[in-house]
C-alpha cells in the first residue's frame, strides 16, 4: 500500500466533518473540564456504523466457534487467486477503517483515542482471545460496540515496566472453586467509569517462587463488593482520557469470570500479543498528532511576521517544517505497513511493533515540541493547540512500554539472530 484509496479519503473527510461539528466545539471542556468522552465517542461510533460492523464480525466469529471452526477458520480463502486477493483487500480495508478514525481524532483529541482503544481494543481483545464462547457473549460484544466501557488493568504502583515481576495483585483459590482477589492497580485508562474490567493478577501457589506464580485474567463488573474505582487522576496530558486507580479487597470471583477457565504461565498469558497490537496503534496516533502540528505550523509560519517578513521565509523555520514533513511521511508509511500486514492475515512481530512504536513516539514528541518552538511564546499558551498536542505526545514514550523497553525488545531480537 502506497497511498489512501478513494474510499479511505471519503471516510477521512466524513470523519473530519464529524470532528469539526461534534468535538471541536467542546474541545475546551473535554480537555480542561470534567466531561468524560464517552457520549461523543458513542455518537461517532453510531454515526459511522462501527457498532453494526462490530456486531456482524462478532456474530460471524461466534457462529464459527460454535460450529467447531469451519475450514476457513484460519482465514485462508478458497476459490483461487482472485478470491485470495479479494480477501486480502477486505481485511486491509477493515483495518484502514479502524485506523483512520484514530488518526483523525488524534489531530485534536489523542486522549479520546486512548479511551476508545482501551475499551473497544485492549479489553475486548483480551476477552476475545482468551475467553470461552460464553464469556465472549457475556462481555465482549458490549465492549466492541461501546455500549459498555472497558478497562484493562495490569499496571500497579510498584510495577510499571516490570509488569509481571513486580506484580502484587493475587487470586487465592477457595474450597468451592471461587477466588478471592486482592490488590491495587494504577494508571488505568477508563478506570473511573469502566463497566467491565479485565483484572490481571497472580495465582497464589504454595511452595512455588512468587515470580513463577501463574497469571490469571478475571473479568469484573463495576459495583462488585470489595471493588473500588477511584475518581479520575490529574495528569500532564490526555485530559480527555479518564485515568484512575482500582482497589480490590477480598473480591469474590466465581470460576466463570476466569478467562479461559485456567491460569496460564507468563509465556502463555498472551500479553505479548496485546502489547504488539497496542504498540502498532501508536504509529496511527503519532501520525494524527504530527499531521496537525505540521498543518498548524505551516499556517502560523505564513501569518506570523517578524523582522518585516513572514517567519516561514527564514531558513531555520523552513528546516523545522521540512523535518516535520519527513516525520509525517515516515509515520504514514508505518501505518500503511500495519494495514498491509493485516491484509495478509498476520500481525506484527513484537520486535517490529516495538521499533514502530519507538520511532513513532519520538517523532511525535519532536515534532510537537518543534511546533511549540515555531509558535514561540504563543506556543506555550494553552489557547494555542500546539501546547496541548505537545503535552499529549509525551505519553506515547511512556505507555504501552517506555522507549527504554522498546529498545530492549529490539536489541534482544537482533542479538538472538
Amino acid at each position: 500500500m502506497i497511498e489512501w484509496n478513494e474510499q479511505h479519503l471519503m471516510i477521512r473527510d466524513a470523519m473530519r466533518r464529524f470532528i469539526d461539528a461534534e468535538i471541536v466545539p467542546q474541545l475546551e471542556e473535554l480537555e480542561h473540564g470534567d466531561t468524560p468522552p464517552y457520549a461523543v465517542l458513542r455518537k461517532m461510533i453510531r454515526t459511522f456504523g462501527m457498532d453494526e460492523m462490530a456486531r456482524t464480525r462478532f456474530q460471524h466469529q461466534i457462529d464459527k466457534e460454535k460450529s467447531g471452526g469451519a475450514s476457513k477458520a484460519s482465514g485462508e480463502p478458497t476459490g483461487g487467486e482472485a478470491s485470495r486477493e479479494a480477501s486480502e483487500a477486505q481485511r486491509g480495508d477493515s483495518v484502514a477503517m479502524q485506523l483512520i478514525p484514530i488518526i483523525e481524532l488524534c489531530r485534536y483529541c489523542p486522549g479520546m483515542v486512548t479511551a476508545m482503544g482501551v475499551s473497544m481494543g485492549l479489553t475486548s481483545a483480551a476477552i476475545m482471545s482468551k475467553g470461552s464462547v460464553e464469556q465472549k457473549e457475556r462481555w465482549a460484544l458490549d465492549l466492541l460496540t461501546m455500549d459498555k466501557i472497558g478497562a484493562w488493568a495490569i499496571t500497579e504502583p510498584s510495577s510499571g515496566s516490570d509488569a509481571f515481576g513486580s506484580m502484587k495483585s493475587t487470586a487465592r483459590l477457595q474450597e468451592d472453586g471461587s477466588y478471592l482477589l486482592n490488590g491495587s492497580k494504577t494508571f488505568i485508562t477508563n478506570g473511573p467509569y469502566a463497566d467491565t474490567i479485565v483484572f490481571i493478577c497472580k495465582l497464589e501457589e504454595q511452595g512455588v517462587d512468587r515470580k513463577d506464580w501463574k497469571i490469571m485474567n478475571f473479568v469484573l463488573d463495576t459495583g462488585m463488593p470489595g471493588l473500588t474505582q477511584s475518581k479520575a487522576l490529574r495528569k500532564m496530558g490526555l485530559h480527555s482520557s479518564p485515568t484512575g486507580e482500582l482497589f480490590l479487597q477480598d473480591v469474590l470471583a466465581t470460576p466463570d469470570r476466569l478467562l479461559g477457565g485456567v491460569p496460564r504461565s507468563r509465556a502463555e498469558s498472551g500479553t505479548k500479543d496485546t502489547f504488539s497490537m497496542e504498540r502498532a496503534g501508536v504509529a496511527a496516533m503519532a501520525l494524527g498528532i504530527v499531521d496537525r502540528c505540521l498543518e498548524l505550523s505551516v499556517s502560523y509560519a505564513k501569518e506570523r511576521v517578524q523582522f518585516g517578513k513572514p517567519i516561514g521565509e527564514f531558513q531555520l523555520i523552513q528546516d523545522k517544517l521540512a523535518r516535520m514533513e519527513v516525520a509525517r511521511m515516515n509515520l504514514q508509511n508505518l501505518v500503511f505497513r500495519t494495514i498491509e500486514c493485516a491484509a495478509q492475515g498476520r500481525g506484527l512481530p513484537i520486535a517490529e511493533a516495538s521499533a514502530m512504536k519507538l520511532y513513532a513516539a519520538r517523532a511525535a514528541v519532536e515534532v510537537a515540541m518543534e511546533a511549540v518552538q515555531v509558535y514561540g511564546g504563543n506556543g506555550y499558551m494553552s489557547e494555542y493547540q500546539v501546547e496541548q498536542l505537545a503535552r499529549d505526545a509525551k505519553v506515547l514514550q511512556i505507555y504501552a512500554g517506555t522507549d527504554e523497553i522498546q529498545i530492549s525488545a529490539i536489541a534482544r531480537d537482533l542479538l538472538s539472530r
